[in-house]
């Protein structure tokens, strides 16, 4: 089976700046791709201006149903540690459980899809290969946890398995972009996706939810949280599935349908032992099974995903606490008719601690990964110990972070990543910040050792540079951010025989670092509410460049944008959304093009009675044929209806 494909630095902030002829080649793709956007954009705004009137009737309503974070919203992605929002210097995004619901949307690829900073690539419908480009990164670049559990891969080029990741558990999800390997260690040259499964609290909370749509999708779950003295409890069970659509356009193609089925169940019980005591241990299993098609073949993809995670928090004193973790990971693809499996597991040891004292708030941890891959013929480990210390300081108008660490792998030697962020309010409800930080990725165990591998392959490196300006008031707000990602020793599959030893596979080519790589670009994004009406957008224009080759990495858009409204209408809370991309090459020569597209999401829900909600969405409104990958299809207009139960008390 082929390998998936993947995807130096500035010296000093001076180099930071941007080239003009860059600021000034993002200004004339803008002009152009206007008169490409109009038509979209025009109908998300006329919604916004349909409902004006009805807005001014219904302020109250923002507050409950179209919710924007609240300053004293707690985060705890940027530096591992709960911090309020308000000073957090990092570029983050929050998504909780309403909007989730809210939107109707079916996959977690899908929700990310439209925010900030995110693109996405899959081969085919559902259930299959999907790719996710956090500010232009490959998506090995992204790392992702789970209730606290790292996700990865250790097959192919490497990351998260977002096809696997079932979102019907989710509850929330916190989006960290750009590097962030002196907190995390490994992986984190892009950014940090942190998941969290539902939490248990006072009294019982039940829930079933059953939901249909086009190519006779179905999904089912219930679930069931709460707490009661010293212990608390979520668990939730999901199975879902659709007969589809046929994954490949290509006329040699098998012309089935490629259907998908997933089950997942996840659990969370707390034990407060005491008032500075607390134990949790957490679940997850997802088992999907999707079709996609090879030839004339129809194969199979058979995924299995699962999480474990068991912590222990203690409060020592006002000042000082600590966390203990352990937490394994398994994920376990194979295919039929055509034979193929792998299988990786990954297990962490984390120990975490934390000292506020005044003003300052201290981190010290030690940590361990241990990576364990089976790929016929290879059976191999490896591990990571790391040693990881933070300094955060907020004061008046000042906000300071640094952060440093030490990784020792057992095949690389020592890898010293570091970070400084500095934030400056200059007036009420703005700042400005500016930080830089480095970042590596080790070379996944496939690329070493497979028969397109390569065992001198050595970690890809990166140096990141950016600026910042955020503006956060009540329920609106805006940001800008401007960044510069220098990667080295970017690693490749590389078509065609050649000197590595993988020339001699059955598909001719192997992995090689064939040099550098610049992620540089502009993040525009920003919410503002209009009585119970909520606007909100985000833009971004950016250069995912092989500086070797000066040519773009595959699948990433130069521009892409999403523009939304919000608001209430009599019972229902209403929605259009525009998702909006430029032109992407499919291939690293950057000779096979892929269409810019223009995709018009209607959404609604209300609730029928006290405890019954209903939601509907209709995706791709106007039908639009475009692609993701090429010669793989992309659903046209669909529409999805659920109903679900869930006693208000």
């Amino acid at each position: 089976m082929s390998p998936n494909a993947g995807g130096e630095a500035g010296a000093g902030f001076l180099s930071f700046s941007f080239s003009m002829s860059f600021l000034l080649s993002l200004r004339r793709a803008a002009a152009l791709e206007r008169a490409r956007l109009r038509p979209c954009a025009l109908a998300v705004a006329l919604l916004a201006v349909g409902t004006a009137a009805h807005a001014q009737q219904a302020p109250v309503l923002l507050a409950q149903n179209l919710r924007a974070p609240a300053l004293d919203e707690v985060v705890v992605t940027a530096t591992r540690v709960e911090q309020p929002l308000s000073d957090v210097l990092a570029d983050v995004t929050i998504v909780d459980r309403e909007t989730i619901e809210r939107s109707g949307a079916t996959g977690l690829a899908d929700v990310l899809a439209r925010l900030p900073g995110i693109e996405m690539a899959r081969n085919g419908g559902p259930g299959t290969t999907t790719s996710m480009f956090l500010r232009g990164g490959e998506t090995r670049f992204t790392a992702v946890y789970l209730d606290g559990v790292r996700i990865d891969s250790q097959a192919g080029s490497g990351g998260a398995s977002w096809e696997a990741i079932p979102l019907s558990s989710i509850d929330r999800i916190e989006v960290l972009r750009g590097p962030a390997a002196a907190v995390y260690g490994s992986d984190a040259l892009a950014g940090v996706v942190q998941i969290f499964t539902r939490k248990g609290e006072a009294g019982v909370a039940p829930y079933v939810g059953i939901g249909v749509g086009t190519w006779r999708t179905w999904r089912a779950e219930a679930g069931v949280s709460g707490g009661s003295g010293t212990v608390d409890y979520a668990l939730g069970l999901s199975r879902e599935g659709s007969r589809g659509y046929s994954a490949k356009t290509d006329p040699k193609s098998n012309p089935d349908r490629d259907g998908y089925h997933q089950t997942a169940v996840n659990g969370r019980l707390g034990w407060q032992l005491d008032a500075a005591h607390r134990l949790e241990g957490t679940l997850l299993h997802n088992e999907s099974n999707s079709g996609y098609d090879t030839s004339q073949e129809d194969d199979r993809n058979h995924h299995r995903l699962q999480a474990l995670g068991l912590n222990w928090q203690a409060q020592w004193s006002a000042d000082y606490k600590t966390r203990l973790s352990v937490s394994e990971s398994r994920d376990r693809y194979e295919t039929h008719p055509s034979p193929y499996r792998t299988d990786t597991r990954l297990r962490n040891y984390l120990l975490h601690n934390e000292w506020r004292l005044g003003a300052h708030q201290l981190t010290a941890a030690l940590e361990r990964r241990e990576d364990h891959l089976v790929n016929e013929p290879i059976d191999r480990t490896r591990s990571q110990n790391a040693l990881a210390l933070g300094w955060g300081l907020h004061q008046g108008a000042h906000t300071l972070q640094l952060n440093a660490r030490h990784d020792r792998d057992s095949e690389f030697g020592g890898k010293t990543t570091g970070s400084a962020a500095y934030g400056y309010e200059f007036a009420p409800g703005w700042r400005a910040t500016a930080s830089a930080g480095t970042a590596f990725r080790a070379p996944t165990l496939y690329q070493r050792f497979s028969m397109y591998g390569d065992a001198s392959l050595t970690p890809e490196t990166s140096r990141n540079l950016e600026l910042g300006l955020k503006w956060l008031q009540g329920a609106s707000s805006f940001s800008a951010t401007l960044y510069r990602n220098n990667v080295s020793n970017l690693i490749t599959f590389v078509g065609g025989p050649g000197p590595c030893p993988g020339g001699s596979g059955p598909f001719p080519g192997c992995y090689a670092s064939v040099g550098k790589a610049r992620y540089q670009g502009l993040t525009l994004s920003g919410g503002h509410s209009l009585g119970a009406t909520r606007l909100y957008a985000s833009i971004d224009l950016q250069n995912p460049k092989n500086l070797d080759t000066g040519k773009l990495l595959a699948r990433r858009a130069k521009r892409h944008a999403t523009l939304g409204a919000e608001t209430r209408i009599a019972q229902w809370t209403v929605g259009a959304e525009a998702q909006l991309s430029g032109r992407r090459f499919d291939d690293a020569a950057n000779r096979t093009a892929l269409g810019g597209y223009g995709l018009l999401n209607l959404h609604a829900s209300t609730r029928l009675a006290r405890d019954w909600q209903l939601v509907a969405r209709v995706d791709n409104l106007a039908d639009k044929q475009y692609e993701l990958a090429r010669s793989y299809a992309t659903p046209g207009r669909n529409l999805y209806v659920g109903l679900k139960w869930a006693p208000q008390y």
